[in-house]
């Protein structure tokens, strides 16, 4: 492994800065016991939805990561509630918009500022590298108090290719200046972890939920459970 020292961290936003599934609160209450389920399938089908555009006839099918999101949406409600297929869906539009919505103002973790604080009180550059374009990104940013803490957002949509693209990683590199051997980067998505690491970032799996790891061969340089371990790897 290179031992550059670290000069650079950058973040996935969805999932490692912002917590998805914090949309089930609300789904729980629009949909009384599928709450949970809802934004699972959500999820799952948003991240779905980004490989199949990204893989397909050369990325024609390309939508923005809004987009795909309230197309995942639409198919995570029509699985739950099939009376909202085919005619039945404008009764379903109202609570649709409500959690896009919410989905615009994704609960932070909490640790986010003091890790990025402490980053930056060491001199690290620190960044976002997302799937979200970039109107998405600015607002998270915004609604979790994180201004002032980050010298770049990066969004894969300037490219029109979604992670695990390699494309999309290299936006790092490019828009720091560093290789990707000085650039640590942290993701709470083992897929993305994982492309990184073949990419060839120093990575930081944080695995909140006591997952085990992608059984293709390969590891992250690191594994916790919080964005705190990033600290560990100066």
């Amino acid at each position: 492994m290179d031992h550059k020292p670290l000069r650079a961290v950058l973040f996935d936003a969805y999932g490692t800065l912002f917590d998805v599934y914090s949309v089930g609160l609300l789904a729980e209450q629009l949909f009384p016991g599928q709450g949970a389920r809802l934004a699972t399938l959500w999820r799952d089908k948003q991240i779905e939805y980004t490989r199949l555009v990204t893989t397909s006839n050369h990325g024609a099918h390309y939508r923005p990561f809004w987009t795909l999101t309230q197309n995942a949406l639409a198919y995570a409600i029509k699985a739950i509630a099939p009376e909202a297929r085919g005619d039945g869906w404008p009764a379903f539009e109202e609570r649709a918009g409500r959690l896009m919505n919410q989905y615009r103002h994704l609960s932070a973790f909490p640790e986010n500022r003091e890790v990025l604080q402490a980053l930056r009180e060491r001199g690290i550059v620190t960044g976002i590298l997302s799937n979200g374009d970039p109107e998405m990104l600015g607002i998270s940013v915004r609604s979790a108090g994180l201004e002032g803490l980050l010298d770049h957002v990066i969004s894969v949509d300037g490219i029109r290719k979604y992670k695990t693209a390699p494309e999309a990683y290299a936006l790092g590199e490019q828009a720091t200046g560093l290789a990707c051997a000085q650039i640590a980067f942290v993701s709470s998505n083992a897929w993305d972890a994982l492309a990184a690491t073949w990419y060839g970032y120093r990575t930081l799996w944080v695995n909140r939920l006591n997952l085990p790891f992608e059984e293709l061969g390969t590891q992250p340089h690191r594994i916790g459970t919080n964005l705190r371990d990033v600290l560990e790897m100066l």
